[in-house]
């Protein structure tokens, strides 16, 4: 919310490398027609959006956060990979069995 039409231009442009034409912004308002259980309304939290508009020509990509990761040299799994792997069966553990339809895990049968 703080962000200025100045800021969002600059931060592009210098962390991005991208050359920017023109910069909208608007305010959205949060609904306020839920309520709890006090009967009280819950507003949700006022948020801006920003419309960029790139020079042309131009286009823009996300940068990669979650990149492939890169296996050691000497072909032995890293500490990450064992470590996601155990997860993995963690989770497949933990999940719930589709043939069992809605009866609990505790309720053997």
């Amino acid at each position: 919310m703080e962000m200025t039409r100045v800021d969002v231009r600059n931060y592009l442009e210098r962390i991005y490398n991208v050359p920017v034409a023109a910069v909208r912004t608007r305010v959205q308002h949060g609904s306020n027609r839920k309520r709890d259980y006090r009967n009280v309304r819950m507003k949700k939290p006022d948020y801006k959006v920003a419309y960029v508009q790139l020079a042309h020509g131009q286009t823009f990509r996300f940068p990669d956060l979650f990149p492939e990761k890169k296996q050691s040299p000497d072909g032995s799994p890293s500490d990450e990979d064992i470590q996601d792997r155990l997860l993995d069966e963690q989770r497949r553990r933990q999940s719930r069995d589709p043939r069992r339809g809605g009866v609990p895990g505790w309720f053997g049968l």
